[in-house]
């Protein structure tokens, strides 16, 4: 070790049973690595105006909880936002063979976020009718469907799972779920309106209440 000088671990990890292999690097190397360190820790300190590099755990770790939390506000937001247009769906609902159908493309949100637009707008449709939603999102280039039914609609036969899996089809994906909630995908964001259309199709091909 006298002829090693300076050893610097970086890690370790199992080779086999019983077997731990140690990587490190010593002398003049380990010197150099641990000056590169030096410096890099030296910069974030003053980049943060620390005193001293020891509060450099303590300033990180708040740093940290405070982007968490306006993750969680934006993700507040961002849903609140989706939700905002819930009534102005539901009072537009198209009429297909007496069963209202709301089918809207809500654009770039995430895949809970369309869950929860279709449910808020299925709530607003008028019970004693029978309500169909269809929403369909894109979370991360890929088109999430969503499709809510109430009692009214499943009485003529109409199911969500079934919707879902017609235009999450033409998605070029899948999906399924309940007869009154059911939700699917795909890889395609171009078909959003074919597959709403589709899902508005077997709709008006539904038997008569």
């Amino acid at each position: 070790s006298a002829q090693l000088g300076l050893v610097k671990l970086l890690g370790e990890s199992s080779i086999g049973a019983g077997v731990r292999r140690v990587d490190a690097l010593v002398g003049l190397d380990a010197f150099r690595y641990l000056a590169r360190e030096h410096v890099l820790v030296s910069q974030v300190s003053e980049s943060l105006k620390l005193h001293s590099a020891e509060e450099l755990p303590e300033r990180i770790a708040a740093l940290t909880g405070r982007l968490r939390d306006a993750e969680r506000e934006l993700d507040r937001l961002r849903a609140a936002a989706v939700l905002q247009a819930a009534p102005e769906l539901a009072r537009a609902a198209a009429d297909v063979d007496g069963v209202a159908v709301v089918a809207h493309a809500a654009g770039a949100v995430a895949a809970e976020d369309v869950r929860r637009l279709a449910i808020e707008v299925r709530g607003r449709l008028a019970p004693a009718r029978p309500g169909v939603v269809a929403v369909i999102g894109v979370a991360g280039d890929k088109p999430v469907l969503v499709v809510a039914v109430n009692e009214a609609a499943r009485g003529r036969g109409i199911k969500a799972g079934e919707l879902v899996r017609i235009g999450a089809g033409v998605l070029g994906g899948g999906g399924g779920g309940k007869d009154d909630l059911a939700q699917g995908g795909g890889t395609d964001p171009a078909q959003v309106d074919a597959a709403l259309e589709a899902v508005r199709r077997r709709v008006a091909q539904a038997p008569p209440g």
